[in-house]
């Protein structure tokens, strides 16, 4: 099988997007099938790596390192490229850009799959303060022309789920992302007298990375020695070096880290993550955490609660004080249960479920659009 992978806002510091891309076609080239993956770039370029074909088309600059195929030329290149790759399956990692792209497939026979990477009326919120109210009535028109143009919609998460299963989606299917779980492993750490924490994600707004900071603020307050290592990149970054800098705030800024290595190092070292943003569609940082041994205190709304279990991590409030609560009671559990458990949990996400689950949305999408069956989970 064939599968050509379509996504914009993919770039060289694009966070979960990226990761799970390559981690799929690098599941589908070893199951034996050929994966293309194409994505926006500042020119044209093709060239093969471990998982098969890559080919960037000219993007547009959108911010953020982020690029859009979105021109009428680099659309028409699009359309060109997919006419000599005949695809048996095309799998597009967008909502609202080249969501075209399905109606391609289905005038070609080949299969037009969706896989959503955030919740349409989550993301929109911080942008457009209507109300959750009013946010859905256009949030479910939208989604309801998605569930229909695509063959299959595939979620990852029941967070994610739940605004396609609101419109009644014909074929939509849970399949959860995975955790290479040899690079993302624990670590020796020595005792310390300092509780150490870290943020790995986006610096943007809507991920809520002031909330690290100021729950070290609280715990500092308390009495609590601690401090906090901020991993990534983003418009809010020299906002909060400034922040921290004026407080005094024990916290070291990394930057955006390429080495996946490294940030599993550093996720292995620290004592607690934290995962704050409210409205994660799966919360990769969060299994990532609990990869390296790491329990995690997350929002407690969004995805990223299911992904935790008694003593691997908490989801509290997003406020200063409950998080900081939580941290404490974390580190209330004896350190080697709390990081067997985070650890125990990852385990049950390798990527190879990952990609079985998607192999099989892939080989039973029906490009004649009618659903296979009653919606489920094909990775279970």
């Amino acid at each position: 099988m064939r599968i050509v992978q379509l996504a914009n806002f993919h770039g060289p510091a694009s966070g979960g997007l990226r990761t799970a891309l390559d981690a799929l076609g690098r599941g589908y080239a070893a199951a034996g099938h050929e994966r293309v993956l194409i994505t926006p770039g500042p020119r044209y370029a093709a060239w093969r790596d471990g998982a098969g074909l890559r080919v960037a088309l000219p993007g547009v600059p959108v911010g953020g390192g982020y690029r859009l195929i979105c021109t009428p030329a680099a659309l028409r290149a699009l359309r060109a490229l997919l006419e000599r790759l005949t695809p048996d399956s095309v799998e597009v990692s967008d909502k609202l850009t080249l969501v075209h792209a399905a109606r391609w497939a289905r005038a070609r026979g080949a299969r037009a799959v969706l896989l959503s990477h955030e919740r349409l009326d989550a993301i929109l919120a911080p942008r457009l303060p209507l109300g959750a109210a009013a946010l859905r009535r256009p949030s479910d028109a939208w989604n309801r022309r998605l569930a229909h143009a695509f063959d299959a919609v595939v979620a990852t998460s029941a967070f994610s789920c739940a605004e396609f299963a609101r419109v009644a989606a014909p074929a939509l299917y849970r399949v959860p992302l995975g955790v290479d779980l040899g690079v993302f492993a624990p670590a020796e750490t020595a005792p310390r007298a300092v509780a150490h924490l870290v943020y790995a994600g986006r610096l943007s707004a809507e991920k809520h990375p002031r909330l690290p900071l100021e729950t070290l603020r609280v715990l500092l307050r308390r009495g609590v020695p601690a401090r906090l290592d901020v991993l990534g990149a983003g418009p809010e970054r020299d906002r909060l070096e400034r922040r921290a800098y004026e407080a005094g705030l024990p916290v070291r800024f990394h930057g955006h880290v390429a080495d996946r290595r490294a940030v599993a190092r550093a996720l292995a070292r620290a004592d607690v993550a934290l995962a704050p943003c409210p409205v994660e569609s799966f919360g990769l940082a969060v299994l990532e955490a609990l990869a390296c041994g790491t329990p995690a205190v997350t929002a407690n709304t969004g995805a990223s609660p299911e992904l935790l279990t008694p003593d691997a991590g908490l989801a509290a409030p997003t406020t200063p004080e409950a998080t900081a609560d939580a941290v404490l009671r974390l580190l209330s559990i004896p350190e080697s249960r709390r990081r067997t458990a985070a650890r125990k949990r990852a385990e049950e996400f390798p990527w190879e479920r990952t990609v079985r689950g998607m192999l099989a949305v892939h080989a039973s999408a029906d490009p004649a659009g009618s659903a296979p069956g009653a919606p489920g989970d094909p990775s279970a």
